[in-house]
C-alpha cells in the first residue's frame, strides 16, 4: 500500500510541475500579446487622432478656402502654442480635469484609465492611460514629478488652488 501511495504521490508531483511550467509559457505568451494589443491601442488611437485632424474643415479668409499649413500634425498641441485647454480635445480635457482634482497627489494611469471609461483591471488600457498622460508631459500640460504621477505644473497648481472654494492662501 505504501508503494503504491508513493508512485501516486510522485506522480501527481510529476504533474504538478508540468502543468506549472504550462502556466509559466501561457502567461509569457499573455504577456507578449497584451504589449502586442498596447502597442496596437496606441496606434489606432493615434490614426484615429490624425483623421479627426485632416477632417477639421478649412477656414475661409476673405471668401477664400484656407487649409492649415501642411506639416506633423499633433493631436495635442504643446502647451506654449495653445491658448488653453478648450483647445484638448474632449479626453484629454477628461485627464486635465482629473489633474486639477488630484492636486499635489497627481493622477496616476489606473485612475485616468477610469477617467477615459476603460476598464482599469486591463493592463493594455492602463498603458494606453499612460501613455496619454507621458504625452501631456511631452507636450507641456502636465509634469511627472514622481514616477507614475502626473500633475499640473507647480504654477497652475497654484492658480487652480486659488480658484477652488478652501484653496490658496
Amino acid at each position: 500500500m505504501r508503494a503504491v501511495l508513493e508512485t501516486r504521490r510522485k506522480a501527481a508531483a510529476v504533474r504538478a510541475e508540468e502543468l506549472e511550467a504550462e502556466l509559466e509559457r501561457v502567461r509569457a505568451a499573455l504577456a507578449d500579446a497584451e504589449e502586442v494589443h498596447r502597442r496596437r491601442v496606441i496606434g489606432l488611437e493615434q490614426y484615429l487622432e490624425a483623421l479627426a485632424e485632416a477632417d477639421t474643415p478649412a477656414e475661409v479668409i476673405g471668401g477664400a478656402t484656407q487649409r492649415k499649413p501642411v506639416g506633423p500634425r499633433r493631436a495635442v498641441p504643446h502647451r506654449q502654442n495653445a491658448t488653453g485647454a478648450e483647445e484638448l480635445s474632449p479626453d484629454y480635457q477628461a485627464l486635465m480635469a482629473a489633474a486639477v482634482e488630484g492636486g499635489r497627489d497627481g493622477l496616476g494611469a489606473r485612475r485616468a484609465a477610469v477617467v477615459l471609461g476603460w476598464d482599469s483591471a486591463s493592463a493594455s488600457r492602463v498603458e494606453g492611460a499612460r501613455a496619454r498622460l507621458k504625452r501631456l508631459v511631452v507636450r507641456g500640460w502636465l509634469v511627472e514629478e514622481k514616477p507614475g504621477r502626473f500633475m499640473l505644473p507647480a504654477a497652475e497648481q497654484e492658480a487652480a488652488g486659488a480658484g477652488r472654494p478652501g484653496g490658496g492662501s
